[in-house]
C-alpha cells in the first residue's frame, strides 16, 4: 500500500467535478471539496470537545494551497489553546460588525439626533453640513473605537 502524497497545485486545478461532492485531502484534517458545479471550497475537519466540526477555510483560486494550510496551521493554534477555531471566527465577525455600527459617522448622527431637538433648526442644518462635508469623508467610516488622536488633529488641520 502506497502512503498519501499531500496535494500539489497541478493535481487541485486538474480535478474535474462529478455527480458527487469530489475530496482531494491534504492531510491534517485539511481538504479540497470539489461540488458538482463545479467550485472549490478548502474546508478543515477538526475535534473540539469530543465533537468533530468542519471550517470552511475560503475558495480556490482565492485561496492557494498554502494559504488554505496556513489557514490549518492557525486553527491547529487555537486548538493546542483550547479554543474552537469556529467559534473563535464567529466572536470575530460580531466585534468586527459591531465596530462597523459604532463608525464614528454613525456615533454623530446619533449624538446630533438627540441634541438637536434643543437648538434652532439652523444650528442643526449647519452642524450636520459642517459633519458632512469636512469629517465625515475622512474619518466617517472608521470605528469610534480605532480612531487615534492625532487623525482628529490631521481633520482639524483641514478645516
Amino acid at each position: 500500500m502506497r502512503p498519501k502524497m499531500a496535494l500539489c497545485d497541478s493535481a487541485i486545478r486538474k480535478a474535474k467535478p462529478a455527480d458527487k461532492p469530489i475530496r482531494l485531502f491534504d492531510g491534517g484534517g485539511l481538504y479540497l471539496e470539489i461540488s458538482p458545479s463545479g467550485g472549490k471550497l478548502w474546508r478543515l475537519n477538526y475535534r473540539f470537545a469530543g465533537n468533530e466540526k468542519r471550517l470552511a477555510l475560503g475558495i480556490y483560486p482565492d485561496v492557494s494551497l498554502a494559504g488554505a494550510r496556513e489557514g490549518r496551521g492557525e486553527a491547529r493554534r487555537l486548538l493546542a489553546q483550547e479554543i474552537d477555531p469556529g467559534e473563535h471566527r464567529k466572536v470575530q465577525r460580531t466585534a468586527k460588525a459591531d465596530r462597523a455600527t459604532n463608525s464614528f459617522e454613525a456615533v454623530a448622527r446619533e449624538w446630533l439626533a438627540k441634541y438637536s431637538p434643543r437648538w434652532a433648526a439652523s444650528h442643526s442644518e449647519k452642524i450636520i453640513k459642517r459633519l458632512e462635508n469636512d469629517v465625515f469623508p475622512w474619518i466617517g467610516t472608521q470605528p469610534i473605537a480605532d480612531i487615534a488622536p492625532p487623525e482628529v488633529l490631521k481633520v482639524l488641520n483641514r478645516i
